[in-house]
């Protein structure tokens, strides 16, 4: 063959093997898979199962299949999905074989979100409904689910959690050590299940409009089929709670020389719970007695933590590192250390990320600040940032959207400044009685900056101080509560304060006897009081103030329930709510308030009023909490910092000496309206 007809031959079969492989990588890409439709435990024959793609506009419609006698089914995508698309399934309709009543049901509506990359086999029913539903609820409206790509990807990504996709029985987290016996979600979420199978089953005859009467939210409407009905549920999961759980009742009686009840999904609860939240505790990464946290760009967590596993946690020994979970609790961090390094030795409340998602903490530990790049490597030398020894116990930190980093030294009455996040570049900018703001300053703890660049401060007293960024010499006091921790900014620059004392005499009364503590025995013996006194508050012992942005009083403010016993932390959602972390009792709740924008709230609510349960959202895993955080697609998480009082002062018992430091992080799915992050300056909605 001539050299010339021989290269041509080649060219040719090397083109024609491109094609194949294109042709084959494009096949491959086409979603194909294998499933089955169950009901109440049975197959469902003759549903209508549609396979969806997820993006930010409209869902696409990929291909539309029926289910055999056994519920049996195959579906093939007639076109490849958009790159960035999460991938869900809905059957609708059908003949459950465990219906009592025999026939198609057009209440039959269960839901499975699979992702991106889907499993090859995977089940539809109850608990896939109730898995996808609690994560995607800022996303989903009756069989539409649509979102942000990175939004989508987190509430996919917190699906197995709950679910075996392929199985359809429980996922990994949900019953693991942390969380099966430890919180009530698995008792919470088969109760769910329950619920909606009696509808699909048709237990009885008229067990569907039963289940819609009983997840109708406050405005009156009532669910017109399964899917529907877990969406209200999940929307409004504090609204009469126990009309649901009444549902095992009517529709699967204790039969006669029987003691448990024949559900389809256990275990089930014995008593209606406060509100119907599935939340899960995660646990790793190094995390113990986590104080700050912040989310990055990617909806990673970073939190400082104020001890290290192993340690006897005591209040005087803060020898903590940075946690770092990805966005469905997996910890990125080494399992027992965290990171470490860069000055970073026990986590106060500071934490924040820049714009570069750079993550910076201040600590007590090490009296010192600390930054790590996006994947944990120490950018600041081994002592971390101290200005030659001059910082005292380090707290607040944020970054702002000029892109200046500033942070408090409560101990030392400090402000520091960082121009540009430029950590080489620092400097205090005061101290103690030397200048205006630190003059005014009395335990300063956390701050914030509002759309006016104006920073905020919260002080361990009765009042918060102002200052503008370009000179904070001009400072400005206003009145508030007892005590401050927390403060945040809102959308109209309103400023929400938690008071964790509250407002009353009791509460001057303990900023006396802690402000003389702090004078005469130092920081440290003021801690232990502070902390002592609340780890026995309940109820209504705290409160939020609420500052218009020109410093007066919100009406209503102080704000008080019984979701209040220790409030410590407030952020704020995309709808403009509010939520408070607390830190009192062993097992302390966390709180959702009505904000500003009262059209973002439930029917009849005003600013100020408590969204959740009298007692605020409990579910489970929860201890004594420092800072609570928005994800982007929702979920609200929240920090254990300690969890036995007795074991942090003084010398505990041996056995429980490990004890002081808080276990894990606890998520609630879905609950918030999402917020962008990393958050710079006021809360931004998608």
């Amino acid at each position: 063959m001539k050299p010339k007809l021989l290269a041509h031959s080649f060219a040719v079969l090397i083109a024609l093997a491109i094609c194949s492989l294109l042709s084959a990588m494009s096949a491959m890409a086409a979603v194909s898979l294998n499933g089955q439709v169950l009901g109440a435990g049975g197959p469902i024959a003759n549903s209508t199962v549609t396979l969806w793609a997820a993006t930010a506009g409209a869902p696409a419609q990929l291909a539309q299949a029926r289910t055999g006698a056994d519920g049996r089914f195959t579906i093939a995508a007639t076109a490849d999905p958009p790159s960035d698309a999460t991938l869900y399934l809905v059957a609708k309709g059908g003949t459950p074989a465990t219906s009592k009543a025999g026939g198609d049901n057009p209440a039959v509506a269960l839901i499975g979100v699979v992702g991106a990359k889907p499993p090859p086999t995977v089940t539809i029913n109850e608990m896939t409904t109730v898995a996808s539903v609690w994560t995607h609820n800022q996303f989903i409206d009756g069989t539409a689910i649509k979102g942000q790509p990175l939004q989508l990807k987190i509430a996919a990504g917190n699906v197995p959690s709950f679910v075996d996709l392929a199985t359809g029985g429980w996922g990994g987290t949900i019953q693991d050590p942390l969380n099966s016996s430890q919180t009530t979600t698995m008792a919470n979420f088969a109760t769910l299940a329950d619920a909606l199978a009696g509808c699909v089953a048709r237990v009885v005859p008229d067990a569907c409009s039963k289940l819609y009467a009983a997840a109708a939210g406050p405005a009156g409407t009532a669910p017109t089929d399964t899917l529907t009905a877990a969406e209200s549920i999940a929307k409004y999961p504090w609204y009469q709670p126990a009309r649901v759980h009444a549902l095992l009742a009517a529709f699967y009686p204790i039969q006669p020389g029987k003691t448990m009840r024949p559900v389809p999904y256990m275990p089930y609860l014995s008593f209606a719970p406060s509100a119907w939240v599935l939340p899960l505790k995660f646990d790793g990464g190094g995390y113990r007695a986590g104080g700050g946290a912040m989310f990055d760009s990617e909806g990673n967590l970073w939190v400082g933590d104020n001890f290290t596993v192993g340690w006897q946690g005591q209040d005087s020994l803060w020898q903590g590192n940075a946690t770092k979970f990805d966005p469905n609790g997996k910890p990125l961090s080494p399992i027992t250390t965290g990171f470490a390094g860069g000055g970073m030795q026990g986590a106060s409340f500071g934490a924040a990320v820049d714009a570069k998602d750079n993550a910076w903490f201040s600590c007590y530990g090490g009296k010192s600040i600390a930054v790590f790049d996006k994947n944990g490597k120490p950018l600041t030398p081994p002592e971390g940032i101290t200005f030659n020894g001059r910082l005292g116990l380090m707290q607040g930190i944020i970054a702002t959207p000029s892109g200046d980093v500033w942070a408090l030294g409560v101990s030392k009455r400090q402000l520091i400044h960082f121009p540009k996040g430029d950590w080489t570049k620092g400097r205090i900018v005061c101290e103690g009685d030397s200048a205006e703001p630190c003059k005014s300053f009395l335990g300063p703890f956390h701050l914030a900056i509002d759309q006016q660049d104006r920073i905020w401060v919260s002080n361990a007293s009765n009042k918060v101080t102002r200052f503008p960024a370009a000179d904070p010499s001009k400072s400005e006091n206003f009145k508030t509560g007892i005590v401050n921790s927390g403060l945040n900014i809102d959308s109209h620059g309103n400023v929400w304060v938690t008071n964790r004392f509250g407002d009353r005499l009791l509460g001057m009364a303990h900023l006396v006897d802690m402000a003389a503590r702090m004078k005469l025995e130092g920081i440290e013996s003021a801690t232990e009081y502070l902390v002592t006194t609340m780890s026995k508050q309940k109820g209504r012992d705290g409160s939020v103030t609420l500052l218009r942005p020109d410093g007066t009083q919100y009406p209503g403010s102080p704000f008080t329930g019984d979701g209040l016993p220790g409030p410590w932390a407030v952020v704020v959602d995309g709808n403009d709510n509010v939520w408070i972390s607390n830190f009192a009792m062993p097992n302390s709740p966390i709180t959702q308030l009505c904000g500003a924008r009262t059209e973002n709230c439930p029917p009849g609510f005003k600013t100020g009023d408590q969204i959740s349960p009298p007692g605020g959202y409990v579910g489970g895993g929860l201890q004594m909490q420092t800072d609570l955080a928005i994800s982007p697609s929702g979920d609200v998480w929240v920090m254990n910092n300690w969890q036995d009082i007795d074991s942090c002062f003084g010398k505990p018992n041996e056995a429980l000496s490990t004890r002081c430091g808080g276990q894990g992080v606890v998520i609630f799915f879905g609950m918030a309206k999402p917020v962008r992050s990393p958050q710079i300056g006021p809360a931004t909605p998608f």
